[in-house]
């Protein structure tokens, strides 16, 4: 699980190294995030306005990471459950 908090401030290589579900994301929403297998330079912000997007969009982004990140925490939790109960 990563400790770095998705921002709209966040740098492009943490997002990338920490949230592997982001490069996807970015890339669905046409926001180039890798160059030649390495993360590009720059924030999450940076990144979207040279693609022109609104600071409410990329704050709809921040807010859509946030959730996925939420997700894959919880589901991991989830798969780390052991069953103690005594059996007869």
């Amino acid at each position: 699980m990563a400790n770095t908090e998705i921002t709209k401030d966040i740098l492009i290589e943490e997002l990338v190294n920490n949230y592997s579900f982001s490069v996807r994301f970015l890339m669905e929403k046409g926001i180039r995030c890798i160059m030649c297998g390495e993360p590009i330079w720059g924030t999450l912000e940076e990144a979207a306005h040279e693609k022109d997007f609104t600071e409410d969009e990329i704050d709809s982004f921040v807010q859509e990471m946030k959730a996925m990140a939420d997700q894959s925490a919880n589901e991991a939790i989830a798969e780390k459950k052991i069953d103690v109960r005594k059996r007869d």
